[in-house]
């Protein structure tokens, strides 16, 4: 696994519409295990893969120790309900937060890394984790969304 290099507002690769996979072999199982290496080491809570340059519609999001990383690929929302407005970062968008109102329960269907078809339901920091990372594969940032961008505090240590 390795590390990649977060692209960050301003990248052309943010804007662009990815291509959905069709080949689940051991490239994309290496693109998977270093996405989600980053993801941890970032302190994301998702992570989108033209976020590191990869113009495919491959997303992870860390569903927490208990559950782990959900791996979604070439995903599509297929419901949402409710509506709530909150803070959103991103990590291509260092030192700015936004407010967005997202869904508040989102139903995606996608494959995993062997190709096989499911479905599953985030509710509230999940729904929006979900459709924060789905607007990053058709070159969609949160800023684009948001009523209001500031500046984050930076802390001293």
């Amino acid at each position: 696994m390795a590390i990649r290099k977060i692209r960050e507002i301003g990248d052309p690769c943010l804007k662009k519409k990815c291509r959905e996979v069709e080949t689940f072999d051991e490239k994309l199982h290496t693109l998977l295990d270093d996405m989600q290496e980053t993801l941890l080491l970032a302190n994301g809570v998702g992570l989108a893969a033209p976020q590191v340059g990869i113009l495919r519609r491959v997303v992870v999001i860390d569903l927490g120790e208990d559950e782990g990383m959900l791996e979604l690929i070439n995903p599509v929302i297929t419901h949402t309900e409710g509506s709530v407005t909150d803070t959103e970062g991103c990590l291509s968008v260092p030192g700015k937060a936004g407010t967005v109102t997202r869904p508040q329960k989102a139903t995606v269907k996608a494959f995993d890394r062997f190709g096989d078809e499911f479905e599953f339901t985030g509710e509230d920091l999940y729904a929006r984790c979900i459709c924060h990372e789905c607007d990053h594969l058709d070159g969609t940032l949160y800023v684009e969304k948001a009523s209001e961008v500031f500046e984050l505090e930076q802390n001293e240590e």
